[in-house]
């Protein structure tokens, strides 16, 4: 419907636990209407995700769309848009991946973030129907990093080590080149 204005860290919208929804909630126009606008916004800032409290929304809603070709993720495989409403996630491989994130959210920045390799998902969809999905490698990161907007956390509070967060320019000059893994940004 409309692209809406991205609000950044240090907005406090960014750090309340969104609300649930209803059935009702989810099957409403209004509900539509936020689908749409973050569908266009996501699209609009080139991400892979967005969730609702990065519109100002305090709603536990989240897309994510991995593209099938993509100049930033020359590597990345595709997968089809994910509705997430209410989710719930279970670490279903503690085994640690690493990725550099990057977030709408919290512009200029990278920072190297080690999440669990495998998770599982369960939520509503769009229709309020019971969803469960198990993800793994960086779909798993990029769930995990969209699903924390969801809980007032944002990728720099999972940072273990502070050396590992740079600007996007210093980043791709001096970190990027050095590694082979794929970076993450929303």
């Amino acid at each position: 419907m409309a692209v809406k204005k991205l609000i950044r860290m240090g907005n406090p919208v960014l750090r309340q636990i969104a609300h649930p929804l209803t059935i009702t909630d989810i099957l409403s126009d209004e509900f539509k209407i936020l689908l749409a606008d973050l569908k266009d916004t996501m699209k609009q800032e080139g991400g892979i995700g967005i969730a609702a409290p990065q519109i100002g929304v305090s709603q536990q809603v989240a897309i994510i769309e991995l593209p099938a070709t993509s100049e930033r993720y020359p590597n990345l495989v595709g997968s089809p848009l994910f509705i997430i409403v209410n989710p719930v996630l279970t670490t279903l491989d503690d085994q640690p991946q690493g990725f550099w994130e990057g977030c709408l959210s919290v512009p200029g920045l990278r920072g190297y973030v080690e999440r669990p390799r495998k998770i599982r998902v369960d939520y509503l969809d769009e229709q309020a129907q019971a969803q469960s999905l198990e993800v793994e490698g960086f779909l798993a990161t990029v769930f995990q990093h969209e699903l924390d907007h969801l809980f007032g956390k944002l990728y720099i509070d999972r940072i273990k080590d502070p050396t590992q967060l740079s600007f996007i320019e210093e980043f791709e000059q001096f970190i990027l080149p050095q590694t082979l893994a794929p970076h993450l940004e929303e």
